[in-house]
């Protein structure tokens, strides 16, 4: 029988498809570009659309990348690719692997918050606050309300949270007294129609005063030429000036501020406060959730964050505690 082997005695093919260690070296630059980008987001720069932002926005999703990078090279039988896929691992282990533990038991000073931008289109406000109220919170506090769900939102929840206060279309429910309400200016210079999205007040807890915000900063839209987030950026710059100069030590801030914790957009804020020791509680779209965007920090600790049921809102609701010890 005639052999098949040519004069070099390698099969027809082999050399195409190379050893362990020489196949797979596409996959193995991905997972080095991979793992580069969670560990060194920051140096993406932000001056031709919003790279940074945009990538900062959805960081956590790289691990999925990981996981097909890592299956591909399996698939592939490349040594070479599979130890490479160990760096963004790592890398994501990094930057997300405390947000899988447990958060530290709650004490007996602590007051459990919820945040929910209700949707102004949402069809059964009473239901949302019904929803809302069953988490047994101290503070709610919502955006989006509009005339007549307002009223829902106020006769449901008076029952169980005596006070709250309502500044254009973001208010806050309390058990607790509040005192002080006033409306937060951080309207962006650009926006010309009325606008009244921020509030502060103080709630008198019976283990010392908070100074309480409710914000809802302006939407951003991802489009091809990137991310358009400049007057979010703004909102996110006024409102943290108005925290670094609250009188108070405490400070609480609820609300939807169309950013994650990652995004280098809401630094005026994530450098002043404090942010849940863990959980993702991805929170929009309500349907598939991609992103948390509504956000709950603080001067204090602030323990774990998760999400509640969904309600007739496009967001989902988080709920977090805050330790006032």
């Amino acid at each position: 029988m005639l052999s098949r082997r040519p004069p070099g005695g390698r099969a027809q093919g082999d050399g195409r498809r190379g050893s362990v260690w020489s196949r797979g070296r596409v996959l193995a630059a991905l997972a080095v570009l991979t793992a580069a980008l969670l560990l060194f987001h920051r140096a993406v720069p932000n001056s031709a659309g919003r790279l940074g932002s945009l990538l900062e926005s959805f960081l956590p999703w790289l691990g999925l990348v990981a996981v097909v990078l890592l299956a591909l090279a399996l698939l592939r039988r490349s040594a070479t690719a599979s130890i490479a896929v160990l760096l963004p691992v790592v890398a994501w282990g990094t930057q997300f692997g405390g947000l899988l533990r447990p958060g530290a038991e709650s004490g007996a000073r602590d007051l459990l918050v919820v945040q929910h931008n209700a949707s102004d289109e949402n069809a059964d406000p009473a239901g949302t606050a019904r929803a809302l109220a069953a988490a047994d919170p101290d503070l709610i506090a919502l955006e989006e309300l509009v005339a007549p769900a307002l009223r829902d939102y106020q006769e449901t929840l008076a029952p169980d949270f005596p006070y709250h206060a309502v500044r254009g279309t973001v208010g806050i429910w309390s058990k607790h007294p509040l005192t002080g309400t006033r409306e937060v200016d951080i309207k962006p210079a650009g926006l010309t129609e009325s606008w009244h999205r921020g509030l502060r007040t103080v709630v008198h807890t019976p283990h010392g005063d908070l100074a309480a915000y409710v914000a809802h900063l302006p939407s951003v839209r991802v489009g091809a030429s990137g991310l358009a987030s400049s007057w979010r950026d703004e909102s996110a710059g006024l409102l943290g000036a108005a925290i670094a100069a609250d009188a108070l030590d405490r400070v609480l801030l609820l609300g939807d501020l169309n950013g994650t914790v990652d995004d280098r957009g809401l630094a005026p804020l994530t450098s002043r406060l404090d942010i849940p020791d863990s959980g993702f509680a991805f929170s929009f779209p309500a349907g598939f959730p991609l992103a948390r965007i509504d956000q709950i920090m603080a001067t204090a600790a602030v323990g774990p964050i998760r999400t509640l049921p969904a309600t007739g809102s496009d967001h989902l609701p988080v709920a977090a505690r805050v330790a006032l010890g």
